[in-house]
């Protein structure tokens, strides 16, 4: 078993906000993914998961298909078994906006901010 940490700030907790937004069906389907990534971790492999390149490479993506919808959670591995989920999408183009991207990026940041000022 995995460990899986939702992001949050400031009291405010984006994926579930995401995920709660959604139509029943969607909902079901996504945290049914999430608690197989749980389970399986980065073993549930291609095409659940997929490591992003380039300047995003400390992402990775949690794939969601659910009946003709295409849904991202972007997320990291934080420690050995432990993810933090950071943010949710409804992908409705080829390539993932960019700004979905960098807010990953500055939630990342911001939770090892978070952790750095915690140890001291």
């Amino acid at each position: 078993m995995y460990e899986i940490e939702y992001y949050t700030e400031k009291g405010y907790c984006p994926i579930m906000e995401f995920i709660s937004e959604l139509p029943p069906k969607a909902q079901a389907k996504i945290l049914r993914e999430i608690d197989l990534f749980q389970q399986f971790g980065l073993y549930l492999g291609y095409p659940h998961i997929k490591k992003l390149e380039g300047s995003y490479n400390k992402l990775w993506e949690l794939r969601i298909k659910q009946s003709t919808d295409d849904f991202r959670i972007f997320y990291f591995g934080f420690d050995q078994g432990k993810f933090i989920l950071l943010h949710g999408i409804l992908k409705t183009s080829k390539k993932t906006p960019k700004t979905d991207l960098d807010i990953s990026l500055r939630r990342l940041a911001n939770y090892l901010k978070g952790c750095e000022q915690s140890e001291s």
